[in-house]
């Protein structure tokens, strides 16, 4: 991914939660578009998100780091290497109904998989966004999972809105 980079850890425990921390940061601190912003599951004696900010091809401005102590710890570097990406060159753009070939060339997106498939989609291939769209970064592009839907359109694997585990019971 890149080597300018910072980790915030807020002690923040859902995913959702880390996201809108996330966007807040960005719109408090005036984050240029170009930043990725991704969540990063912690798994030790405290599981928690903690999240990334980074910059591909220029290091994040000093003041950052100082800016970014108000949220959590911050350290340098990143957690992992599979961040899941919410804020991210194009994110913004990706609302509605567009084709792959739309999605990938309006985004820092380099490629859709779908699930259960071993062939890509065509560039002509619908994706229904749900204004919801998190890639993961993988061999150091990011990479949407996507599932089938509803008239052979596809979907982001990650839903907007999921239903926490044993809602019902």
């Amino acid at each position: 991914m890149t080597p300018y980079a910072l980790t915030v850890d807020a002690g923040v425990r859902d995913i959702l939660d880390a996201d809108r921390l996330l966007h807040r940061i960005a719109a408090e601190l005036g984050l240029p578009e170009d930043v990725f912003g991704c969540t990063h599951l912690v798994r030790d004696d405290r599981p928690r998100v903690a999240v990334s900010l980074s910059a591909p091809s220029r290091p994040l401005p000093d003041t950052l780091r100082e800016r970014l102590a108000g949220y959590g710890a911050v350290t340098p570097g990143l957690p992992d290497t599979v961040g899941r990406a919410v804020l991210y060159p194009g994110a913004s753009t990706l609302t509605g109904t567009m084709t792959v070939g739309e999605l990938v060339a309006g985004s820092a997106i380099a490629r859709v998989t779908v699930l259960g498939t071993p062939e890509p989609p065509g560039p002509g291939t619908r994706v229904v966004t749900r204004d919801h769209v998190r890639p993961q970064w993988q061999r150091d592009e990011l990479v949407l999972a996507a599932t089938p839907a509803v008239g052979g359109a596809l979907v982001p694997f990650e839903a907007p809105d999921p239903t926490p585990c044993c809602a019902d019971h």
